[in-house]
């Protein structure tokens, strides 16, 4: 078949997967709508929900007779070296292309939610952080190289990111997210698109769409969220990265909304990623999520039914492995239950990617170029750099940080002398070696402990645990209360343990009932805090945190979320000041530990008043950080001004830095709408950017308004521009406004759609 157009690179993707699949029996076309996990059945827990009940035995080359669309986590699975890892999916291809007629290989696919996710790769910062770094440039560097480390890998494809907006702190996987304002996550998350995308590797967009939203916090509960919420808060940032990020795959949510699970929903999957927004790549399944439209959402009777309901509502390729579009789906074909033209309109998206890859080429290759360093030198410096930018100071009340070089530091705290403190659920170490006991981390991980020690060379730095992360023991209380009183300053490292389904205290199926410290850490701190010896609070955490029992009784609070290998320096810098603060929150912080759900996206009715003796305002709210300089707003430009439906408005200011210290001030756009034909937030970011800026240097900026932002869905389910008055409102985070524009606008309401503007245009 050397000779046959499918084969020729200069002929259209379209004509040569036109003429491929004409040649193609239905067992080759359904071989392409599947992947194969090798080692999924592995002793131990498994890496994915219920995988070891999930997962069947499948014969290897039966598997591969036919074709075989993808490859599932041949690094990511178990510890392997990186060109061992290489070489070994590399065979796997040969063996793959050798076995079917056509010669094609397989799409390998891996997690990269924090970095690629195999033995010695780079632990980059989890997507909490990137959100509090305001910082999509960087992002879209750490994409990029990312990418590069998959590709040389000879991975296609990866999972990420992921663009739920938060909805509930207390869900498990809020460490995997940006944040809670879905501007921030769309910016964000488009740039780590984009990142990755220029490096030739398919960026996921997940979960699609809801999986935040879920009920009581619980992973994978339903989705309760109506219309309006799904329309403006949990979808705009997947219309942004895919719009502006070019991404090539969407992976359907586990979660069902108004009782439709998304992978059974055509209005989700085709009517508005395909019709409406223009989405032309493919959509897989989560992990054994169209099994569970059998098993856990019980719309369909058996494989079959599942795999029919999942391929008419869009869904092109099932995940890890062929439970449904395997041999059920081929029988259902041959009596008449699904339709062939099901299995054809999904094997082309599959097959036009593939093309794009480059994987239908004769001169196709699945050999390494040289050996594999997935933990360079200047990986690291990328992932210190970041994990600089995202540590938050919240609180600084009297000037005690930063620390002086001779000051005497006890290190009190169950997350202070652990490495895995700084790694998310989705990191290597923390995702897999949970099964792999005695394998090494793989990678350096500076702990806050030993990097305070580098940090403060002149200084007696002492430690002690003083309880575990969850557990309930508080024997070793004594002994940090003692390291406490004996020095100038204690640094209570506290935080989470980032786990798989309830073997950590956050990540996949770690959710929780309030938002309490873990354990008995909270006790802990009351007790150092006692001693009468001026206490800094880090936390290290996958979600906030209530810390309101504390206000006024720390000398500084300081918050990271899971800031990755290079964590550990990052944070010690912050509190030696060779680090200015320069994180913002991506989420607000709670006073109190109950009374969520609550996020700032709150109209009226959802904010404190009488009518309620219950008061949700966070104690540090969303975009909340504090830095070691000052800042003075001058020169305001926006005077109220009147501008048509369609039209534009920019409004300036100078930044100046009037301390002594050079520090960065990350500047904030909202919008508050006073009327509108529904209720609206009472303020929503719609644009932002982080000045860096030398003691005494100033920058003008310009935010260029398009009243395109102020859209929103209307009664009719209908996304229109409203006539009225607006309110553009600049500040340092949503609780504090430093300069004020009113706007009119005038005209007709407008109805906008995919072509409307998306982002706030900031100049220079």
């Amino acid at each position: 078949m050397t000779t046959a157009p499918w084969r020729d690179p200069a002929l259209p993707a379209d004509a040569r997967v036109t003429d491929l699949l004409s040649r193609m029996t239905l067992e080759e076309k359904t071989a392409q709508l599947y992947g194969a996990w090798v080692g999924a059945a592995a002793d131990g827990d498994g890496v994915a929900p219920l995988q070891r009940e999930m997962a069947s035995g499948h014969d290897w080359d039966e598997l591969i007779a036919h074709g075989l669309g993808q490859l599932t986590r041949s690094f990511g699975t178990a510890p392997v070296e990186p060109d061992a890892g290489a070489r070994s999916l590399a065979r796997a291809q040969r063996r793959i292309a050798a076995a079917n007629r056509f010669g094609i290989p397989a799409v390998a696919h891996e997690e990269c939610l924090a970095g690629f996710t195999a033995w010695r790769a780079t632990a980059y910062p989890v997507p909490l952080a990137w959100g509090a770094s305001f910082d999509p440039e960087l992002v879209e560097e750490m994409g990029r190289r990312i990418g590069r480390g998959l590709r040389a890998a000879g991975v296609h494809q990866g999972l990420a990111p992921v663009l739920d907006v938060v909805r509930d702190p207390r869900w498990g996987r809020v460490e995997e997210t940006i944040g809670e304002d879905p501007y921030l996550v769309g910016t964000v998350g488009t740039a780590y698109v984009r990142g990755l995308e220029s490096a030739g590797v398919v960026a996921t967009l997940k979960h699609f769409a809801g999986y935040a939203a879920s009920a009581g916090a619980r992973n994978l509960a339903p989705v309760r969220a109506g219309v309006r919420e799904l329309a403006d808060v949990t979808l705009p940032p997947f219309e942004m990265a895919l719009r502006e990020g070019g991404a090539r795959s969407v992976m359907a949510a586990y979660t069902e909304t108004d009782g439709v699970p998304a992978s059974a929903d055509p209005r989700l999957l085709t009517g508005l990623l395909r019709q409406e927004w223009g989405f032309t790549g493919t959509v897989v399944a989560d992990y054994f999520g169209i099994g569970f439209l059998r098993t856990l959402h019980r719309v369909a009777a058996d494989e079959a039914e599942a795999a029919r309901l999942a391929l008419a509502a869009g869904v092109d390729v099932e995940l890890p492995a062929p439970d449904c579009y395997g041999p059920p789906l081929v029988a259902a074909v041959r009596e008449g239950r699904v339709p062939e033209a099901l299995v054809d309109r999904a094997a082309r998206r599959v097959l036009l990617q593939k093309c794009e890859l480059g994987l239908l080429d004769e001169d196709w290759r699945p050999e390494p170029d040289g050996p594999l360093d997935l933990d360079p030198a200047r990986n690291r410096a990328l992932a210190r750099r970041l994990a600089e930018e995202s540590v938050v100071l919240l609180d600084n009340p009297g000037g005690l940080l930063p620390l002086a070089p001779g000051t005497r530091i006890a290190v009190v705290g169950p997350r202070a002398a652990d490495p895995l403190a700084m790694l998310g659920c989705y990191s290597f170490p923390s995702h897999v070696l949970a099964d792999h006991p005695g394998v090494p981390l793989g990678i350096d991980v500076p702990t806050v402990l030993d990097s305070l020690r580098a940090e403060f060379p002149d200084a007696k730095v002492t430690s002690a645990e003083g309880c575990g992360v969850s557990d309930p023991d508080t024997a070793g209380f004594a002994e940090a209360v003692a390291r406490a009183a004996e020095a100038d300053v204690c640094v209570a490292v506290l935080g989470d343990r980032a786990g798989l389904f309830g073997r950590g205290t956050s990540g996949e199926g770690c959710d929780v009932s309030d938002l309490r410290l873990p354990g008995v850490q909270a006790e802990l701190l009351d007790a150092l805090v006692a001693t009468g010896v001026p206490v800094v609070l880090v936390l290290l955490t996958g979600r906030p945190y209530a810390l309101g029992r504390w206000h006024g009784r720390l000398g500084a609070v300081v918050q990271a979320f899971f800031p990755g290998e290079e964590g550990g320096p990052a944070v010690a810098g912050v509190l030696s000041g060779r680090v200015g603060p320069s994180g913002r929150l991506p989420v607000s912080v709670p006073r109190e530990p109950g009374g969520q759900p609550w996020t700032y996206l709150q109209p009226p009715l959802g904010l404190a008043g009488e009518v309620s003796s219950l008061d949700p305002t966070p104690l540090y709210p969303f975009g909340h950080g504090r830095t070691y300089t000052e800042f003075a707003w001058e020169d305001f430009e926006g005077s109220a001004a009147g501008i048509p439906t369609d039209g534009s408005y920019d409004l300036s200011l100078t930044v100046r830095n009037t301390g002594d210290r050079a520090g960065t001030e990350v500047v904030q756009l909202y919008l508050h709408d006073p009327v509108a034909s529904v209720t609206r937030p009472d303020v929503r970011l719609i644009g932002y950017r982080r000045l860096d800026l030398s003691p005494g240097a100033a920058r003008r900026l310009t935010f260029r308004f398009h009243a395109d932002l102020s859209s929103f869905t209307d009664c009719t389910g209908a996304r229109v521009v409203e006539p009225g008055e607006l309110e553009l409102r600049l500040g340092p985070s949503s609780g504090e406004v430093r300069h004020r524009a009113r706007l009119r606008l005038t005209g007709p309401v407008r109805v906008v759609g995919a072509e409307r503007r998306l982002r706030c245009d900031v100049l220079p």
